[in-house]
């Protein structure tokens, strides 16, 4: 396996999991800013979408300036998909592949994907392999044209790379992790990790649900604990994830389950700051969401300002009068009507 930054980051790691919808590039850009966690995932993107040259695919794997690293995350169910999707993570600047085995989307679960894959076993493995493979061979120096990614991505990127002045030093193998669950309707985290580790990915997130499960219930960090045991006799890092509410519980976790660090999903909405356990005001959160809309707009011109209603929401929760508040902020339409709507209060 080769060393890469997973190595070097200081224990234990918290950082940001990935969430479709939500971990776009500017959500991760103020989170990186404010709380300053220790690695950031994007949202999923499809290898089958990028396969077939879907362009609006690559906005996902859009990066922001900083030494943070970001992890490019794909979901699918075609290893040859997989492996042209390696390349193109690789040339979009980031630091990491992950493969997402632990999606609970029926769509994508009856297609094979996601959490569909801990049900074949060896199918997940050879995803991994040609993962692995893709990312090597653009290390070696194959081109994206070489490796038969369509030419209008192979466009984009060039011009986005032209665009924010991504020069790549050289070239290394971006390390390849996966992000998964204890089960797809039961718990099989003992032979399920096992399969994982035989392929040595360079980090293992494991959502302490199964598939049937959802987000329902509580997160079994018993069984978490159990595959961080496994874990530790490899070079693999085991991460938790599932019901961490601020870094003081993930501290918690660390101690108590010997995982190698946690990712924290929805307790991030609307609150940056709970991978540094400030309180902070209102009129902190509130300039923090007016900060956040105008990095969507300055790093995703091209898509689509309403998505950014519901975390205006989740900003404008548990204060006085935020009802108010949050009812005009769903109405509005551009950053301007924001930032009017923010200066009144």
């Amino acid at each position: 396996m080769t060393a890469s930054f997973w190595q070097t980051l200081q224990r234990p790691i918290i950082g940001l999991a990935p969430m479709d919808g939500v971990t776009d590039a500017a959500f991760r850009a103020l989170v990186d800013s404010t709380g300053h966690p220790d690695i950031l995932f994007t949202e999923f993107t499809s290898v089958e979408g990028l396969h077939h040259g879907g362009v609006k695919l690559l906005n996902p794997l859009i990066r922001h300036k900083t030494t943070t690293p970001i992890l490019g995350q794909i979901f699918g169910y075609t290893p040859e998909a997989f492996y042209k999707a390696a390349f193109i993570v690789s040339e979009m600047g980031l630091d990491g592949i992950d493969i997402n085995m632990g999606c609970p989307d029926r769509d994508v679960a009856k297609k094979g994907g996601g959490a569909a894959l801990i049900k074949t076993p060896s199918f997940a493995q050879e995803i991994i392999q040609k993962t692995k493979q893709g990312a090597s061979d653009w290390a070696q120096g194959k081109t994206l044209q070489e490796a038969g990614v369509r030419e209008h991505i192979c466009t984009w990127i060039h011009t986005y790379r032209e665009k924010n002045a991504l020069e790549l030093s050289e070239r290394k193998p971006l390390p390849v992790s996966v992000k998964t669950r204890l089960g797809f309707d039961k718990i099989v985290t003992h032979e399920w990790i096992s399969t994982l580790l035989k392929m040595e990915p360079a980090a293992i997130s494991l959502h302490g649900r199964t598939l049937r499960q959802l987000y329902s219930g509580f997160a079994n960090w018993d069984e978490i604990g159990r595959a961080a045991e496994l874990a530790h006799q490899t070079n693999t890092l085991l991460l938790g994830n599932g019901d961490i509410q601020n870094k003081r519980d993930a501290e918690e976790k660390v101690k108590q389950y010997h995982v190698d660090g946690v990712l924290i999903g929805r307790a991030a909405f609307g609150n940056p700051w709970v991978f540094t356990n400030e309180e902070v005001s209102v009129q902190t959160r509130l300039k923090t969401a007016l900060a956040h809309c105008e990095l969507f707009e300055k790093l995703t011109p091209d898509l689509h300002f309403l998505s950014l209603r519901k975390h205006l929401a989740w900003y404008t929760k548990g204060f006085d009068g935020s009802a108010e508040v949050r009812d005009r902020l769903m109405k509005t339409k551009n950053i301007e009507e924001v930032r009017n709507i923010i200066n009144d209060v």
